[in-house]
């Protein structure tokens, strides 16, 4: 729930107050701090007195990933950074990260949003909640654990890397509730099939994100763990998990909008799209310090639904995303395009631009196998030596994206050329 000063419920029009008050100060701060964008308002002609709430918004320019690009690292920050006490950072399509700093008051508003989100799923005091996302630059690790222990939860930092390990605390702990991505939540469910623990688990529900996955997906886990398996939303450059989570009722994502303001619009036109109407997410953030975005474009395809949820929260709900108006791959939490592939290959010798990456997913977890065309020479050199070449491929790529991959080499012209738009992937998952 988003509550007013009297604890009650916020009406819509007390939520848009609030919201517009949030936005004029977002805009004052960015225009006064962040000379990028002061410079991307004047070039539109926008000031902040003309912003007077979210009715203006539309005013306002869009901010991309390119953005974060050109101002690798901190040039959006609009605090100094003195007051910047934590980093993280996400692979960009050329190598750069784009980079996430938070002040100390950006980190307890986000550990209140996973909270919230957390308590949605019916998760409380006294739980024990195990983290097995990854911990370092990639936010789902210490947003999950901030989150947990701001609602009273017992933590255990598990991370990812040791599924028999994971089993084992969940036992021996008494683990109540999990927070993953969901293709690894299906991976622990086979694993305890197989070791024939799942009467020995105290599991009760689950906070599943940082990857697409579908209502079918949703329904197998809760039925293989007889657990309750809730959709968390975010993304590190509005901030984290957290921005939206699903309730019991599972009927969208209720978005915390008293501290991100969602938009809808046509990925084509860039002109906003009415409620239930499907197109690109926008986020503006109302509360960060320090990176506050304007306009955020997602690329991620859904629609927003402002009906009171059965549940009786009133906040906005997006849907079940369709997928992204980009070619970004999500393969085990993790950001990948084409075109870190592509830039890792061309920096090795022995290899042609010519490559095919081929998605799919096996017990549960997202592979990738990437098939690279070799010189001629390759193929009259002794096995050894493309053995050599295989690995050697497969250990450049995994440096650019983060990711064990398999790579399989194959001869010059085996792959499909194509006049038009080429294709580098096949995505054999099944999403719906």
């Amino acid at each position: 729930m988003i509550w007013n000063e009297s604890k009650e419920c916020m009406s819509r029009d007390e939520l848009m107050n609030l919201q517009s008050k949030r936005l004029v100060k977002t805009v004052d701060r960015v225009y006064h701090n962040v000379e990028y964008y002061r410079k991307k308002m004047q070039s539109v002609g926008i000031e902040p007195g003309d912003i007077r709430g979210v009715e203006d918004i539309h005013k306002l320019p869009y901010t991309t990933k390119d953005d974060l690009r050109d101002t690798y690292p901190f040039g959006l920050f609009a605090t100094p950074m003195s007051e910047i006490v934590r980093v993280h950072a996400s692979s960009g399509t050329t190598g750069k990260a784009t980079v996430v700093g938070y002040t100390r008051r950006d980190i307890e508003i986000w550990s209140e949003c996973v909270a919230r989100a957390m308590t949605m799923a019916g998760i409380g005091r006294g739980d024990v909640v195990q983290v097995a996302y990854g911990y370092g630059l990639f936010t789902g690790g210490l947003g999950a654990h901030y989150g947990a222990e701001h609602l009273g939860a017992t933590v255990v930092p598990q991370s990812t890397g040791n599924t028999k390990k994971l089993i084992t605390m969940m036992i021996d702990f008494g683990v109540t509730a999990i927070a993953c991505t969901p293709s690894y939540l299906l991976h622990i469910a086979e694993t305890l099939e197989n070791e024939n623990l799942l009467g020995q688990i105290k599991l009760k529900s689950a906070v599943c994100g940082a990857e697409p996955w579908t209502e079918a997906m949703r329904l197998q886990i809760e039925d293989r763990l007889h657990i309750k398996a809730h959709d968390i939303y975010g993304l590190s450059e509005v901030m984290g998990p957290g921005v939206a989570c699903d309730c019991e009722f599972h009927q969208g994502l209720h978005i915390a909008e008293d501290h991100f303001y969602p938009e809808i619009i046509d990925p084509e036109t860039l002109e906003p799209l009415d409620a239930n109407q499907p197109g690109e997410l926008v986020f503006t953030t109302l509360t960060k310090e320090g990176l506050p975005l304007l306009r955020y474009r997602t690329k991620d395809l859904t629609s927003i639904s402002y009906d009171k949820c059965e549940c009786g929260r009133t906040s906005a709900r997006i849907s079940r995303f369709k997928g992204r108006s980009d070619d970004m791959l999500i393969i085990r939490g993790v950001n990948v395009f084409p075109s870190q592939i592509e830039a890792a290959l061309l920096e090795m010798s022995g290899t042609t631009p010519h490559y095919m990456m081929i998605v799919d997913r096996t017990n549960n977890l997202d592979t990738l196998e990437v098939q690279v065309e070799v010189e001629e020479r390759f193929f009259s050199d002794e096995i050894r030596e493309l053995e050599n070449l295989s690995k050697q491929i497969a250990r450049t790529i995994q440096m650019a994206i983060g990711l064990a991959v398999k790579v399989k080499l194959v001869e010059p012209k085996t792959l499909e050329r194509f006049e038009g738009k080429s294709k580098h992937v096949i995505d054999n998952r099944k999403l719906i």
